[in-house]
C-alpha cells in the first residue's frame, strides 16, 4: 500500500447526458443528469483508494453546500481530507456535457479550486508520503510542491491536463519524474518540455484513449498496450482513472516497475471509467482482473 498525496482541483461536477453536442446557436436535449465530486485530484485520489492505496488530497473547496458534499464524498471514498483547504469562496462547479459517443464538453467557473498554496500541505503529511501526484493547478504552486517533495526524496508525477497549451507548466514538468499526457497534450509538450523522443529527461506515459497507451523512459525502455474494446458512454475522468491504475502498479514496482502491467492496469481503469457515466469510476481489482483475463 502506497501513501499518495494528490494535489490539484476539487470540483463539484454536474454531468448532463445529451442527444448531441450543440453547435453555435444550436440546442440539445438532456436525457439524464447526475452530480458528484470531480476534478483530476479528486478522481485520482478516489481511484487509488479503490485500488487499496492510501491517498490524501490537497486542494480547496468553498464553505458552501457543494464544498461540504465534495468533502463528504472524498471521505466516504477513503481519502484523507486533512490537507483539504476550506475557502471563503464558492466551490468550483463544472458542467460536463456528454454526447451518446461519450465525447465531452466542459463548462465551469474557477471558484475556489486554486485557493490552496504549497505550504498548506504540512511537512508531516508530506514526509509520510511515498509519492506526490500533481494535477492541473497553479504552475507556481505545483512547482513548489514538487521541490518540497524532492527535498524529502519523494517521487513526483504530473498530469497537466487540457490547459497545457494555456498555462506555463515548464517548471512543474521539469521537476516531475513521471508525466501523463494524451496525444493533443504531447503535441504541445514532448519536444518543448521533455527533449527529443530518443533522449527523454523523464518517464512519459502517453495516452491514446481507445487506442491504448505507451511508455517512454529516459533509459530507453519502451512498452505499449492496445487498450480494451469497450463501448464508451462518457470519457470524463478516463485519463484520471488511467493514472490511478498506472500509479498503483508503478509505485508497487519499486526501482524496476513492470511497465507492461502498469499500462495494462491503467488502460483497464480507463476503459472501466469510459464505460460508465460520470467522472468517478467504480474501480476494483476484481473488475480490472476480469478485463485483463479476457
Amino acid at each position: 500500500m502506497a501513501r499518495i498525496v494528490c494535489a490539484g482541483h476539487v470540483n463539484w461536477d454536474v454531468t448532463l447526458s445529451v442527444d448531441r453536442l450543440p453547435a453555435a446557436d444550436g440546442e440539445a436535449t438532456i436525457a439524464d443528469q447526475a452530480q458528484s465530486c470531480g476534478g483530476s485530484a479528486c478522481n485520482v485520489a478516489t481511484g487509488v483508494a479503490a485500488l487499496g492505496d492510501d491517498p490524501a488530497i490537497l486542494g480547496s473547496v468553498g464553505d458552501d453546500e457543494h464544498g461540504h458534499l465534495a468533502e463528504r464524498s472524498l471521505d466516504d471514498s477513503g481519502v484523507d481530507c486533512g490537507p483539504l483547504v476550506i475557502s471563503e469562496g464558492d466551490t468550483a462547479v463544472k458542467y460536463l456535457v456528454v454526447d451518446p459517443a461519450g465525447e465531452v464538453a466542459v463548462l465551469g467557473n474557477e471558484g475556489a479550486n486554486e485557493a490552496f498554496a504549497a505550504d498548506d500541505l504540512d511537512s508531516e503529511t508530506l514526509g509520510a508520503a511515498d509519492h506526490l501526484h500533481l494535477t492541473s493547478q497553479d504552475p507556481d504552486t505545483a512547482a513548489a510542491l514538487a521541490d518540497r517533495a524532492h527535498d524529502q526524496e519523494i517521487s513526483v508525477s504530473f498530469d497537466p491536463g487540457r490547459r497545457i497549451d494555456a498555462r506555463d507548466f515548464a517548471a512543474p514538468l521539469a521537476r516531475a519524474d513521471l508525466v501523463f499526457v494524451n496525444e493533443r497534450e504531447a503535441a504541445t509538450a514532448i519536444e518543448e518540455y521533455f527533449g527529443p523522443a530518443d533522449d527523454l529527461t523523464k518517464t512519459v506515459a502517453l495516452k491514446h484513449g481507445a487506442g491504448g497507451a505507451e511508455v517512454l523512459t529516459p533509459c530507453g525502455r519502451y512498452a505499449s498496450h492496445d487498450g480494451f474494446p469497450v463501448e464508451a458512454v462518457d470519457t470524463t475522468g478516463a485519463g484520471d482513472a488511467f493514472a490511478a491504475g498506472f500509479l498503483s502498479v508503478w509505485l508497487d514496482g519499486g526501482d524496476d516497475p513492470d511497465y507492461d502491467r502498469c499500462l495494462a492496469v491503467g488502460n483497464a481503469c480507463g476503459a472501466l471509467a469510459a464505460a460508465e457515466r460520470g467522472a468517478k469510476a467504480e474501480l476494483s481489482w476484481d473488475r480490472i482482473e476480469g478485463l485483463l483475463a479476457n
